[in-house]
């Protein structure tokens, strides 16, 4: 059952809000020692929140547009008197003293939320291989990676323990595993909706997005999350459309762009012909297509892997051992203390991206890499507002490879980091991306569909991305657990 129908029904009273839940949780325990989405699910918490909703007045109930459906919350977003570790051993025992912006509105909307989900460590990786805590598997082959580093947040709800999901999208981190996973993964416009809570890995890049089975449902979260913000300078005062009347237009007068650059060697061949065929399907259904050049999308992963680590740098200088999280026992003064922690709390990938941020933000190199990287972020900008002249949206793959076997990139970060190179740039420009399921490879392993939309064109993306689903069924297949 969809979000969007369980909330309905839930509404009327036809299935008690504990019921429900009870469903869930059912679920959960009998699959999730095989996927291991979860890092933390206390059953209490989710039946007490499912019975104080059970309790309200149905004048109450018809006001919270997400009632009793379970929300699962990606371990780096915060939570009032929950543990928050980011999936690292540097915040072991962390708790949240606040509630984050979304975890504010999903609490108004009457959601109830069902615990934290795994990723990569301070949200740095493409595969949730770095997690300090354990490895997540792909619904679809418990010996494959379920993408990153939202990997627990999208396998979960491609397992059925949950309808809904958020996770946080820096490069790439919601398409990419909601690709993998064959879910739907939305990463709105920067400024879209409010990162207060967020615990930082790239400021200027990081983004809160839902994980659903449908874009229908992911138009229902989104719906709850976007908007104005006072506690977060970022956060844009664009006025929020009604996401759910948007997606009902038909596709006829639409035009999507094409660009070349996107379908390069190395792309495996099933993505491939599985994305042309989505293409040709949108064409049936009244879309023009076009062809678009984005010149400067070469540069995307070496400008992304300036930004992204000199702001991890700068972001990660507060784990330090004296104001939360682990201290090491062991040191003998203050040096000694923030390179004990550092060294003891730290996995290896985030060190290598701290020392990346670190040298390119260092006197004499500084001009020669971050402003360049600026620069040439500018220009990947203007690329995309070139292209939005002539066409509405941009279609492309969301990851050029199906799901990979755990283990198998691990060792070469290299090879892992351009399994991000489609969904990079639009963090680069800080445009909305939604990656769809468009069907299956031989081997039964899911694959995305990527739109990428002009700045706020949110609804266009739900739209596209809807009218997609009534005339397919690839995100109906699951995986049989």
């Amino acid at each position: 059952m969809s979000a969007f129908d369980l909330q309905k029904k839930l509404v009327s009273g036809d299935l008690k809000v504990t019921e429900a839940a009870n469903l869930f949780l059912s679920q959960h325990e009998q699959v999730d020692s095989k996927v291991n989405a979860f890092v933390e699910l206390e059953k209490e918490k989710v039946l007490k929140q499912a019975q104080a909703l059970d309790e309200l007045s149905a004048e109450q109930r018809q006001s919270k547009k997400l009632f009793g459906v379970p929300v699962a919350i990606k371990d780096n977003i915060c939570v009032e008197g929950t543990e928050t570790n980011c999936a690292s051993k540097i915040l072991k025992g962390f708790t949240a003293p606040y509630d984050a912006t979304v975890i504010s509105k999903l609490k108004e909307a009457g959601a109830i939320l069902y615990g934290r989900t795994n990723m990569d460590e301070f949200a740095m990786g493409s595969s949730t291989e770095t997690s300090s805590i354990k490895k997540t598997a792909n619904p679809w082959d418990l010996e494959r990676i379920p993408g990153g580093s939202s990997g627990g947040a999208a396998a979960s709800v491609a397992s059925g323990q949950v309808p809904l999901s958020i996770g946080s999208d820096t490069g790439g981190s919601i398409r990419q595993p909601a690709a993998l996973c064959g879910v739907v993964g939305f990463k709105p416009t920067y400024g879209r909706v409010s990162r207060y809570g967020l615990i930082a890995f790239a400021s200027s890049l990081d983004q809160i997005g839902p994980f659903a089975r449908d874009v229908k449902d992911a138009a229902l979260l989104l719906d709850v999350l976007a908007g104005a913000d006072p506690k977060d300078s970022t956060c844009s005062e664009e006025a929020v459309p009604n996401y759910l009347e948007a997606i009902d237009k038909d596709l006829s007068g639409l035009t999507a762009g094409i660009p070349e650059e996107y379908f390069i060697e190395g792309i495996d061949p099933e993505v491939e012909a599985k994305v042309k065929e989505a293409i040709a399907q949108l064409e049936k259904q009244g879309v023009k297509i076009e062809k678009v050049s984005l010149p400067h999308t070469k540069y995307a992963v070496s400008t992304y892997y300036i930004v992204a680590t000199a702001e991890a740098s700068s972001n990660l200088a507060r784990y330090d051992g004296v104001r939360y999280g682990i201290r090491s026992a062991e040191a003998k003064n203050l040096n000694d203390l923030y390179f004990q922690t550092r060294t003891q709390g730290f996995g290896d990938e985030v060190k290598r991206r701290i020392m990346l941020g670190t040298y390119v933000l260092s006197a004499g190199y500084y001009d020669a890499y971050y402003l360049k990287a600026l620069k040439v972020r500018t220009l990947m900008k203007q690329d995309f507002d070139n292209a939005f002249k002539k066409v509405d949206f941009i279609v492309t793959p969301t990851s050029p490879t199906p799901a990979f076997k755990m283990g198998e990139k691990v060792d070469n970060p290299l090879s892992m980091y351009l399994s991000d190179i489609f969904t990079i740039s639009a963090n680069l420009a800080g445009l909305p991306g939604v990656s769809i399921p468009c069907g299956l490879t031989q081997e039964n392993l899911p694959v995305g569909l990527q739109l990428i939309g002009k700045p706020f064109g949110e609804e266009t993306l739900l739209q596209v991305g809807h009218q997609f689903q009534q005339a397919t069924d690839h995100h109906k297949q699951s995986p049989l657990l």
